[in-house]
């Protein structure tokens, strides 16, 4: 050998000769392990057999470790996913729970910016409840219902829509009803909820 060697290579070196001269020391000839077998009374011609048997458990040993590993890397992963996933809902909710009105108002059909108080039945006229969000969420589409209930309490019209994908964190949204001749007078609502969530409540009087 004429490679030249540095202190750190000769002290591997004289550890791995080390280490194989053990393994080598701790090997029995097949020689010796039948007359071993032979001196505990068992047929040594079953030595190949058990021999192929150690082997097998040792492979089956070492699959078994391998399939571990690899379902615990499986439940790890899908751990990641739902966690993952639940944050995703928790920061959804989160921003849905933001989201708050800035202004709301009653208006016909045609819209001159004013907040109707007073609704006469004449001509059964289209209402519109108009109203404006803030800390809308962007790039999302909200599902919003909208009621419309007489003065006795009761929801005569239920409105359940979404809206177009937010591009603005104020935005304006608007449900409508036709308020009938037959349509009882008196003091009516008109409520927007966003997931079961009050937004806004409005009142105003039908003549």
């Amino acid at each position: 050998m004429n490679q030249r060697l540095t202190t750190e290579q000769l002290t591997q070196i004289v550890a791995e000769v080390g280490n194989l001269q053990t393994r080598k020391e701790a090997e029995i000839e097949p020689e010796q392990v039948k007359q071993i077998l032979q001196e505990l009374g068992l047929p040594p011609d079953l030595l190949d057999e058990a021999l192929v048997q150690v082997q097998r458990r040792q492979v089956l040993k070492v699959q078994e470790k391998r399939n571990r590993t690899i379902a615990i890397g499986v439940i790890a992963a899908i751990a990641i996913v739902i966690m993952g996933t639940l944050f995703s809902i928790q920061q959804h909710n989160s921003t849905l729970e933001r989201v708050s009105t800035q202004r709301n108002r009653i208006t016909l059909t045609q819209d001159d910016g004013s907040d109707l108080r007073n609704i006469s039945r004449q001509n059964s006229p289209e209402v519109f409840y108009r109203v404006t969000l803030k800390d809308a969420p962007i790039g999302q589409k909200l599902d919003l219902t909208c009621n419309w209930i007489n003065p006795n309490g009761e929801i005569v019209k239920q409105n359940r829509y979404q809206t177009r994908e937010i591009d603005k964190s104020i935005w304006d949204t608007q449900c409508r009803y036709i308020i009938g001749s037959a349509s009882t007078p008196g003091k009516w609502k008109a409520q927007i909820f966003l997931q079961g969530r009050q937004l806004s409540e409005t009142e105003f009087e039908v003549k």
